[in-house]
């Protein structure tokens, strides 16, 4: 993309009520954002089916905007500004039904890094839900997954804080310009954030401050980078149902944390597993919820070393289960490492996979619950 197309979409992308489908309209019908920008507002009206009151308030904003010095104060921050198509730009927010048109970075932005899971909740958090914030992100983020949240007050924040004590990489998807921090507070967080890996990821220009409808908006975000969201502690009405209900439009599985039914900030989680979402009571049922192929990659021993015994597997059944391990294994496989012939093995390994146990996928047997 030559350097003047992308600053045009810089500028664009500073009217705060841009949305993709009337930007594509009017790329289509002027070409280019450079060209966009050179139209007068009653033109701009006229040919992209918007009203002169909008049209001009577009123009205004975009040509206020110094979009080089956008370029050059995210540099100094050691940050990035991607637009759409760009390489660098994540994937994951092509498919959703408003991807940015440009993301600023502060940080290492690697989609491919690691799986990565939605922590979020509320801002309000109570002392349960700090426990079991501290508990599941601790959990994940050992285990090699990147967590994903807001940087918010509450359960985001304990969630992040738990992957930089480990000096695990963590994602916050931010309401306000990668220049600014909200809830100031959570400066030093930020700064942790980084330096352990993780990065700062926003779709707003450099220094925009906290607006209230950036933070809903901002949770489709959330939900694109995220293999799983995790809803802990909200109310019936609140930011982080919002997560959960673009996550699930995303095709995304929504967990959530029970909670006491006199407790207002459970009432969301509560209600998301009444509607179906899975019930989260550790770190287990999340990475239970992940492909056999991510599931492999992590480091999950120590964590399903210290679940209980199951008490109910008869000697064969216990056999089985410590040959598979954490990986994959095919009937024959099993057979020989077992010296089983094969109906039997097959027998048991059904009655396994019906107790919910072992799944199997393409002919190969993987651990479900241990």
């Amino acid at each position: 993309m030559k350097t003047e197309e992308k600053l045009a979409l810089i500028k664009i992308n500073a009217f705060k009520y841009l949305r993709a489908d009337w930007l594509e309209r009017l790329l289509g019908i002027f070409g280019s954002g450079q060209e966009i920008l050179k139209q007068n507002p009653q033109t701009l009206s006229e040919e992209g089916k918007i009203s002169l009151e909008t049209s001009e308030y577009f123009l205004k904003s975009a040509l206020e905007l110094d979009a080089e010095k956008e370029i050059e104060n995210t540099a100094k921050v050691g940050g990035h500004i991607y637009i759409k198509g760009e390489e660098g730009y994540p994937e994951e927010f092509l498919n959703i039904k408003e991807p940015p048109l440009v993301i600023y970075v502060r940080g290492e932005l690697n989609t491919k890094l690691a799986p990565t899971v939605a922590i979020v909740g509320t801002r309000k958090i109570t002392p349960y839900g700090r426990r079991a914030t501290i508990k599941l992100a601790g959990d994940l983020a050992d285990a090699g997954i990147v967590i994903v949240s807001g940087l918010a007050r509450g359960i985001d924040s304990v969630a992040h804080t738990e992957a930089v004590k480990r000096k695990k990489p963590t994602w916050a998807l931010i309401g306000t310009g990668i220049g600014r921090c909200y809830p100031a507070e959570n400066k030093e967080l930020a700064l942790g954030i980084i330096e352990t890996g993780g990065a700062l990821i926003s779709e707003y220009p450099f220094a925009t401050p906290p607006l209230a409808q950036h933070f809903p908006r901002r949770n489709r975000l959330i939900a694109a980078l995220s293999r799983v969201a995790v809803i802990i502690e909200g109310e019936v009405k609140s930011g982080a149902l919002i997560t959960a209900k673009m996550a699930l439009e995303q095709g995304i599985d929504v967990f959530a944390v029970p909670g006491p039914i006199d407790s207002p900030t459970s009432g969301g989680p509560n209600k998301l597993i009444k509607e179906g979402a899975g019930i989260c009571l550790d770190a287990r049922d999340i990475i239970d919820a992940l492909p056999v192929n991510i599931k492999s990659t992590l480091v999950t021993k120590e964590l399903y070393n210290n679940k209980e015994e199951i008490p109910d597997l008869s000697p064969e059944e216990s056999k089985i289960m410590e040959a598979i391990d954490e990986g994959e294994s095919t009937v024959d496989e099993l057979s020989v490492k077992l010296n089983m012939d094969v109906p039997s093995l097959s027998t048991v390994l059904f009655s396994l996979e019906i107790s919910g146990y072992l799944r199997c996928e393409d002919g190969k047997y993987s651990k479900v619950k241990i």
